[in-house]
């Protein structure tokens, strides 16, 4: 892997982390374009260690307000958020391990992914602030986490459009969203690091990882502001035109046997 590939993964786990149009799913695309298939559990590894930087940047004051106070209502509705992916993630760890390899059913995931966040959308009249938010709140945005095991539909899209239907305001659903994926990138990180260690990993050159580590995080952090700054005034229904369009071309590609 060269350098200038490793820079744009970069960008494209940085952007779409935080954008809701899937960044397993993207990374998949990717790979696929620079013949990168089986390079690298270690690569990944440091791109989410990549956008974890952009989250503990934008999130500090929470965070530390959590690690001052670790039995504050925000620590435990992170928690609760948190609880339904741990329990997905360690029943159906290798099975969506699978599919995430052969990347047979992105293209439906990305085209469910715009339908969920279509309909999120015309949900009207959502009020609540952070301090608002439920534990059934957390449960149910949790929930649409869990469901984003599969590789192509988005975290952040689910999540946003869960806090959408629980009648989160737009901004309060995004920066909710973002700041529950700190316990879940964590997470894949520990599990991909379990796998390092039993040897499944592929060499990276160290300039390489280093850059696509810098460049996760830039975009990681611009991404964060900008969509929450964006729904703010702005519709979800973008993003459900750009991954309709793309699941339909990967279907297409996918039965004429080109993909």
């Amino acid at each position: 892997m060269n350098k200038i590939e490793a820079f744009i993964l970069g960008i494209i786990q940085g952007l779409t982390e935080f954008l809701p149009i899937s960044s397993t799913g993207h990374l998949y695309l990717g790979r696929r374009v620079f013949g990168l298939e089986e390079a690298g559990l270690f690569l990944d590894t440091m791109l989410h260690i990549g956008t974890l930087i952009a989250v503990l940047v934008v999130y500090q004051k929470e965070l530390l307000f959590m690690l001052r106070h670790p039995f504050s209502k925000l620590s435990f509705i992170l928690v609760i958020g948190t609880i339904p992916a741990v329990i997905v993630g360690l029943l159906f760890e290798d099975y969506f391990d699978a599919i995430s390899k052969t990347g047979s059913t992105i293209g439906w995931e990305f085209i469910a992914t715009g339908f969920i966040m279509y309909f999120a959308d015309g949900v009207k009249n959502g009020y609540k602030k952070l301090e608002n938010i439920t534990f059934k709140d957390a449960f149910v945005i949790g929930g649409f986490q869990a469901a984003a095991i599969f590789p192509a539909l988005s975290r952040s899209g689910l999540t946003i459009a869960a806090g959408l239907f629980r009648k989160l305001d737009r901004e309060t659903a995004a920066y909710f969203s973002f700041l529950l994926s700190t316990p879940a990138i964590i997470g894949g990180i520990v599990f991909q690091g379990k796998e390092m260690l039993s040897g499944h990993t592929e060499i990276v050159p160290f300039s390489s990882l280093a850059i696509g580590t810098i460049s996760a995080a830039v975009f990681g952090y611009f991404a964060i502001v900008t969509m929450v700054n964006f729904l703010k005034k702005h519709s979800l229904k973008i993003f459900s035109y750009y991954v309709w369009a793309l699941g339909f071309l990967i279907l297409i590609l996918q039965y004429s046997g080109i993909m």
